[in-house]
């Protein structure tokens, strides 16, 4: 059990049945850093699914990050966020950090956090995602993880020895150690192991969305935070898959994924950059790495996974940005130059060739002077996120389970204004951690009352519902759950208001949007 707190050297340590750890002080709470949940999935674990820390002896010092899981990196970062995962980078990465305002047996609500980083970048020891605010500010024990991206987390290797079943989505099988060792030791940190919540955001939020639904985290969830989640992407299975693998393959000068287990990492990576050019396309988000629903560790699409079973006792929250997809395309000169002509063939991937003039239209329409490369975008925004998210909370509601729902509005300055309420923006005001942001281009130039106001307002939010599944705190609007009949969605704006229908046109055009989910008109 946990030490009792006393001086700042007694808050830093804490008793675990696997070992001492002994941590730090930053920002009044504590803080235990790259605490090993699984053992390195390195040699013959490559692609292997995670297997429990056996533990350690002595004291282990918790005070600094551990590597990130190993992904491409670019110096100074790109455009929008300006960085995702920092070096180190390490195949030994699968540890997570814990924030604690005591370890003591005060049993507060638990939130565990998962990074997005479009299935090939991020990490949980990102300043960005310090759980410090939320622990100080809401009384919570905060726990973000690292577990495997890109090849090493994504690539599908089929049925081979030591694996006949052919089970992939190594990342999933890390996710879910992270969060049985979370529930076996959270209360030594002064958690409370019966009220967790999973939060994640676009990669990270559809892997809540899965975790949600494995039969083996059964109990261990009690609400999920979806932030943009992208549950319109059509996942491959095995033999779709394998294609791709084959590919890979190819790009790493190998023949056979034995061969590829004894590559060093780096090779890995290296091969990353060949299979973005194979699987782009233009009009849509590049995926090189997918989730597979091989049928054995992923038997369904993982929004399924909210509609049925024991996932549907789960709360849920869910949002989107307004131009969720200007975050990858609205600084790309190549779009920009988009025409009305090929934006409609794109649109007739969608509805048809013979409905895609009037959905343009529908578009320009509901954005008054759009360019084709806005109409574009918006596209890819209901497609990938706002559509799905909607059918998603109408059939939570239909089931008769409360689920919250927001739409996050407030634009970027940066770029001209170029990248709207993009992907991502909603990130630090939810995190109410503006300092950690410092490096990202996309915070630039944003009004200090409005930003530091609507920051209050959403951490506030996200604590409330961590706690007690209800979003509602007294410093906002009264935020009703979403139904069929009012179909209320909050919106954050410089002007934070619920609305009727906000999604309404995107609902509309599109109608059935998810896999898995029944048509709509």
């Amino acid at each position: 059990m946990a030490l009792t707190p006393g001086p700042d050297q007694d808050r830093t340590l804490v008793d675990l049945p696997v070992g001492r750890l002994r941590g730090a002080i930053e920002g009044g709470v504590s803080v235990f850093r790259a605490v090993p949940y699984a053992v390195p999935p390195v040699g013959e674990l490559r692609w292997r699914p995670a297997r429990p820390h056996p533990g350690w002896s002595g004291t282990r010092d918790a005070t600094a990050d551990g590597p990130s899981a190993p992904q491409p990196y670019m110096a100074g970062g790109d455009p929008v966020l300006g960085g995702h995962g920092s070096p180190p980078f390490d195949e030994d990465s699968l540890t997570l950090n814990v924030w604690t305002p005591a370890a003591d047996e005060g049993r507060r609500p638990v939130l565990v956090w998962i990074h997005g980083g479009g299935f090939v970048s991020g990490s949980g020891s990102m300043p960005n995602y310090s759980g410090e605010t939320f622990a100080r500010d809401g009384d919570l024990v905060v726990v973000s993880i690292n577990y495997r991206i890109g090849p090493l987390g994504y690539l599908y290797t089929g049925p081979e020895e030591g694996n006949p079943e052919g089970a992939g989505n190594p990342w999933l099988s890390d996710q879910l150690a992270a969060l049985q060792w979370v529930a076996a030791h959270i209360a030594s940190f002064g958690g409370d192991p019966d009220n967790i919540t999973v939060a994640g955001q676009s990669g990270g939020a559809l892997s809540t969305a899965a975790l949600a639904g494995l039969p083996e985290a059964q109990g261990l969830i009690r609400r999920v935070i979806l932030q943009s989640p992208p549950l319109g992407l059509d996942l491959p299975g095995p033999d779709a898959y394998l294609e791709r693998t084959a590919a890979y393959l190819e790009l790493a000068g190998v023949k056979t994924v034995a061969e590829l287990r004894g590559l060093p990492w780096p090779a890995l990576i290296g091969a990353t950059g060949g299979l973005f050019a194979l699987t782009a396309r233009w009009g849509y988000w590049p995926t090189p790495f997918l989730p597979v629903v091989d049928g054995v560790t992923l038997t369904r699409h993982p929004v399924e996974a909210l509609l049925h079973g024991a996932a549907t006792g789960i709360d849920v929250m869910i949002g989107w940005t307004r131009e969720e997809a200007n975050f990858g395309f609205a600084l790309d000169p190549g779009y920009a130059a988009a025409d009305r002509e090929r934006v409609t063939a794109r649109i007739a991937d969608t509805f048809g060739a013979e409905a895609a003039p009037e959905a343009y239209a529908a578009y320009e329409r509901a954005r008054p002077g759009a360019r084709p490369a806005d109409v574009l975008m918006d596209l890819i925004t209901d497609e990938l996120f706002r559509a799905p998210g909607v059918r998603l909370a109408e059939a939570r509601a239909e089931l008769g389970r409360p689920v919250w729902a927001y739409q996050f509005d407030l634009p970027a300055p940066a770029y001209e204004g170029r990248l709207g309420a993009a992907h991502c923006l909603e990130l630090p005001f939810v995190f109410a951690n503006f300092d950690q942001w410092a490096h990202a281009p996309f915070v630039a130039g944003l009004d200090p009352a409005v930003r530091d106001g609507l920051a209050h307002t959403m951490h506030q939010a996200w604590i409330a519902f961590a706690r007690t599944g209800d979003p509602n705190h007294p410093a906002m609007p009264t935020w009703n759950p979403y139904g069929a009949d009012t179909r209320t969605t909050m919106r954050f704006d410089s002007v934070v208001s619920p609305l009727a229908d906000l999604a309404g046109d995107a609902r509309r055009l599109h109608g059935t949007a998810a896999p898995g989910l029944p048509a709509r008109p």
